[in-house]
């Protein structure tokens, strides 16, 4: 997603800036530039879209959360018998448990793509390769996306464990907060109880736990995912066949960074994941309770269903951003654009 100026198109070129054909000879864009579109168009199709994927794929962030703070595996076995032992429970509401609260994350979307082409539009002017514009500009996005949803997600993560214990007798603290949650209680007002007893005993500061852990979880994550999204895109383009759906190719390249990513950064997601949910004092403590119940098997906890959750959201979130990019296109590049 290099940002031009003027009339300066990054296009396809076996992986760099330059000048490649479509099927029919003529130069495409492979990459929509944030000045190419219409943003009356793209910011509320991207609420929406975003939206759409954050229902559809939910349950297996509960699920990831879930197989994160248990201890060992003595609640649940794997993702497929967590997934039925919730909903066994609960139903399909409980795979939505903290979903609400969750959904705010659709608006710190917005910072995070505005900051995202924001830098690289400065980076650009700078003279800076596409791909570290990339991974700059998905460091800093990331960062001002979790400072916006941290507290959203402190209470949410609260709101996804909650009764975990009933499941298989867990003994682990698993409700530190004492929250009631009785059969027909509202999402909302469990919520609500969250935040209140977050404020009684830490103040605002409690809705910022964890908050260390998770710019060193998801700042890197961030970067290294746009990084190597534009780099498994370039290779991809390299050896496909030129009649290879372009965004298909984006597609696939957005799982390969998602898995990348992944299994680079799961013990740092366990580590933010603990901290927000066992109210744990620092990160030191939590990498050392982790490492002496797991360890080495620490960096694998939960791998599975990360592995599934990231490529599943990457997958569908560059299907729905790139689609929402050639559609809020200008008309004047609608013509170098290739589905």
């Amino acid at each position: 997603m290099t940002e031009t100026s003027g009339a300066r198109l990054s296009v396809a070129s076996g992986g760099a800036a330059g000048t490649s054909s479509g099927v029919d000879g003529s130069p495409y864009i492979r990459t929509i530039e944030w000045n190419m579109m219409n943003k009356t168009k793209f910011f509320p199709l991207s609420m929406l879209s975003s939206f759409s994927v954050r229902c559809c794929l939910f349950p297996l962030t509960v699920i990831k959360t879930q197989l994160q703070v248990q201890h060992k595996s003595d609640v649940y076995k794997g993702m497929v018998d967590c997934a039925m032992k919730i909903y066994r429970s609960e139903g399909v509401p409980g795979l939505y448990r903290g979903f609400w609260i969750s959904s705010v994350q659709i608006v710190s979307g917005v910072f995070y793509i505005s900051t995202y082409e924001g830098v690289r539009h400065v980076l650009n002017d700078m003279g800076a390769g596409h791909r570290m514009k990339a991974l700059l500009g998905g460091g800093c996005a990331s960062l001002v996306g979790q400072t916006i949803i941290v507290p959203f997600d402190v209470i949410s993560q609260h709101a996804m464990v909650l009764g975990m214990a009933a499941h298989a007798g867990s003994k682990g603290d698993i409700n530190p907060l004492g929250i009631k949650s009785w059969p027909g209680r509202s999402r909302l007002h469990i919520s609500m109880d969250i935040g209140r007893e977050i404020m009684r005993r830490d103040g605002f500061r409690g809705f910022y736990r964890g908050y260390t852990a998770s710019l060193m979880a998801y700042v890197p994550n961030s970067a290294m995912w746009w990084a190597f999204y534009h780099l498994y895109q370039d290779e991809l383009c390299r050896i496909c066949p030129i009649w290879v759906s372009h965004l298909f190719i984006q597609c696939v390249a957005g799982s390969l960074g998602g898995f990348t990513t992944t299994i680079l950064t799961n013990p740092l997601d366990i580590v933010r994941a603990r901290l927000q949910v066992h109210r744990l004092d620092s990160m030191s403590v939590a990498f050392r309770e982790l490492w002496q119940e797991e360890k080495l098997n620490c960096f694998f906890k939960g791998l599975s269903a990360r592995l599934v959750q990231s490529a599943a959201f990457s997958f569908s979130i560059i299907l729905g951003y790139e689609t929402i990019k050639r559609i809020a296109v200008d008309e004047q590049y609608k013509h170098q654009i290739r589905w």
